[in-house]
């Protein structure tokens, strides 16, 4: 069975009870991407983790990837958390994955009470890998392999896969309060995907950017002047302007914080980071 593995790294920091808060909003931002885009999906969590099970696991991977609060994603395939289940799943697994004279490494993590240790499951999951491809000239290198096999045994199941793919990290959207965002181009819409990574839900003021609506399936609108925006539960207006344009900034004079993230980023930085958007 093939399960995606959800991971949120600045969660872990924080307390017991925000973490569960913060946890109980990324799983209804996970349900909600998944929902926008159609994606049928059963999700389930432990401590540190999300788990999603997909018929097409390939939407529900890129749907995962959007949304802020996951810092990487894993297709993975699953197995008890035995010794030998797992040496039977890595041999198999690796079997249908490396090729004629590759180079390999086993990347064991454990978390759990188990009745034996990482570098035993890095042990024998290695050698079942080796024995199932010796035919093929396999060769052990931890240090810069061909192909990587990770394992991770958490509880009672295992979980095998060869690749983390990242996700926009940050915080959970909404977890951070109401911005409005005036966006007329990529630049202000860089802006507040940048302010929406940091946690907080974006108000675009006239049409929503597509790029916006990506990251965020209910992202809303406002029409009309900014003042009449800001009379909302707005705490802060989002710009995309840059040192260029300091002389506009110093006459800017508004009833809420002003946020500029774009301030100090050269145009080779915000254009890899719109990259990073698409």
């Amino acid at each position: 069975m093939k399960v995606i593995l959800v991971r949120y790294a600045e969660l872990g920091l924080k307390s017991r009870m925000v973490r569960r808060r913060f946890e109980n909003l990324l799983r209804d931002n996970i349900l909600s991407a998944l929902s926008s885009d159609g994606v049928e999906a059963l999700l389930r969590s432990d401590e540190g983790r999300f788990y999603a099970e997909a018929d097409d696991t390939e939407a529900a991977v890129r749907s995962l990837r959007r949304v802020f609060g996951v810092a990487s994603v894993s297709l993975a395939e699953t197995c008890s958390s035995d010794l030998e289940d797992i040496r039977s799943k890595a041999a198999e697994y690796s079997r249908g994955r490396m090729r004629e004279g590759q180079s390999f490494a086993v990347r064991p993590r454990r978390e759990g009470s188990h009745p034996y240790s990482s570098m035993d499951v890095g042990r024998e999951a290695g050698s079942a890998v080796m024995l199932a491809n010796q035919d093929r000239g396999v060769t052990v290198d931890l240090n810069d392999p061909d192909f990587e096999l990770y394992v991770e045994v958490r509880g009672p199941r295992a979980y095998l896969f060869d690749s983390y793919m990242d996700g926009p990290g940050g915080l959970p959207m909404g977890s951070q309060g109401k911005v409005l965002a005036i966006v007329d181009g990529e630049r202000d819409a860089l802006a507040a995907w940048m302010m929406m990574k940091r946690g907080c839900r974006a108000v675009v003021l006239g049409e929503a950017h597509p790029l916006l609506q990506r990251y965020d399936p209910e992202l809303r609108t406002a029409q009309g002047s900014v003042e009449d925006s800001l009379r909302e539960d707005v705490l802060g207006l989002v710009m995309g302007l840059g040192m260029e344009d300091m002389d506009t900034v110093r006459t800017l004079r508004q009833p809420v914080p002003l946020y500029l993230p774009l301030m100090g980023m050269d145009e080779k930085e915000i254009v890899r980071r719109l990259e990073e958007m698409v």
